[in-house]
């Protein structure tokens, strides 16, 4: 057997010491039957009938696109989908893009110049934060929700200055104080860019996302919508002025040099978005549910959960347990029937390990009830009878 080489050999190390921390990420397949308490798909659109039509009847055209969106990969399809995002979303136009993390990094490698300065929430996503890095502009980060502190980097700021921030954060489930901040962007000549993945489809009087409820739309320069989350699907758009839509299309790479969304994922998106404004009854039903669970999980002695989160719930352990305790919680939890993940170093600080819970309008009083009464002997350090038996439902 040869000799690894010295490139083997420090992947392997740098593996290795991520395996003695506990932080070692390892690819699982998902558990049928267990209760869904992790995936993105808030309203259970991906499985909704009007989207399965629409798959089907599209099944006949092809698998792919066949190219990028400025070769073969165009489609009346696509182009038709871009005009009712605009509409839906209140915009002047919007460009699809593949996945929220290529519209991100699409985004701010291109349109941030150099001489320019990036202002961004240190809890932002890290597409965010890696679309940055491919910008030649300044940037520096501001403490989480701290206008404060974002107003005294704005005296190190020159050029055309873009503050970025998510509508709902993915880690906390808190939200940015969005009202104040385009209060801010609007005295100060600033350009507001939200990412609206966790909030688009589910805020909003038909679920167009928070930047609409709150009526902000001539206040944000650029939303990123993602389509993985609430809309059961993949991809996302940039929604902004129609010359933002020119200029991504002339300049962003992302988008420029990767193959279009497959025709089935723009068929399934149209399908989900004439269906959004009929599911007011289920965001309701996944707000109370939200808030049953902080009530439910801040009962049992041992967690904490804040009260701030929405929909994603981050599940803290009081005595800060390290990785090994909240992934051995997280094994018990599914061993059990529930879908729970553990969150740990490097994708949260070291130290803020916990469970996250992501609630659906399919969830149930019944199955945080269950949940609860899994967790109470587990946290406390006795085997509940319930991790004995996976249940079904």
């Amino acid at each position: 057997m040869p000799t690894p080489s010295p490139l083997h050999q420090r992947l392997a190390q740098e593996l290795d010491q991520r395996e003695a921390a506990g932080t070692r990420r390892r690819l699982t397949l998902p558990a049928l039957g267990l209760v869904d308490f992790s995936s993105n798909d808030y309203l259970g659109l991906s499985r909704h009938p009007a989207v399965q039509l629409a798959l089907q009847q599209v099944a006949q055209v092809g698998a792919g696109s066949t190219g990028s969106r400025l070769l073969t990969g165009n489609s009346a399809a696509a182009e038709a989908l871009e005009t009712q995002l605009a509409q839906f979303h209140c915009a002047e136009a919007a460009l699809l893009f593949n996945s929220g993390y290529a519209a991100n990094i699409g985004f701010f490698a291109a349109v941030p110049r150099r001489g320019d300065t990036i202002l961004y929430d240190e809890a932002s996503h890290a597409s965010v934060k890696d679309g940055i890095r491919g910008s030649f502009a300044t940037a520096w980060s501001f403490r989480h929700n701290d206008i404060a502190h974002l107003e005294r980097k704005l005296a190190r700021a020159t050029g055309t200055v873009f503050v970025a921030v998510e509508s709902l954060y993915s880690m906390d489930g808190d939200m940015a104080p969005l009202t104040e901040l385009a209060a801010v962007c609007r005295e100060r000549g600033l350009y507001l860019v939200v990412d609206e993945a966790h909030t688009n489809g589910l805020y909003g009087p038909q679920g167009e996302g928070l930047v609409v409820e709150l009526g902000l739309e001539a206040d944000v320069f650029a939303r990123v919508l993602t389509f993985g989350k609430a809309l059961g699907s993949q991809g996302a758009a940039v929604a902004g002025p129609a010359v933002l839509r020119d200029y991504l299309l002339n300049f962003s790479r992302p988008f420029i040099y990767t193959t279009a969304l497959p025709p089935y994922s723009v068929a399934s998106l149209r399908a989900a978005y004439k269906v959004l404004p009929d599911l007011s009854a289920e965001r309701e039903r996944l707000f109370a549910l939200s808030d049953y669970l902080k009530t439910r999980l801040n009962a049992v002695p041992g967690l904490r959960v804040p009260l701030e989160s929405h929909v994603i719930h981050p599940v803290f352990f009081t005595d800060a347990p390290g990785p090994a305790r909240v992934r051995e919680v997280a094994a018990v939890a599914q061993a059990a029937g529930f879908d729970v993940r553990p969150i740990v170093s490097p994708t949260v600080p070291a130290g803020t390990e916990r469970l996250r819970l992501i609630l659906h309008s399919y969830n149930t009083a019944a199955d945080i009830d269950r949940l609860a009464a899994l967790l109470q002997p587990t946290i406390a350090g006795r085997t509940p009878v319930a991790s004995q038996k996976h249940q079904k439902r």
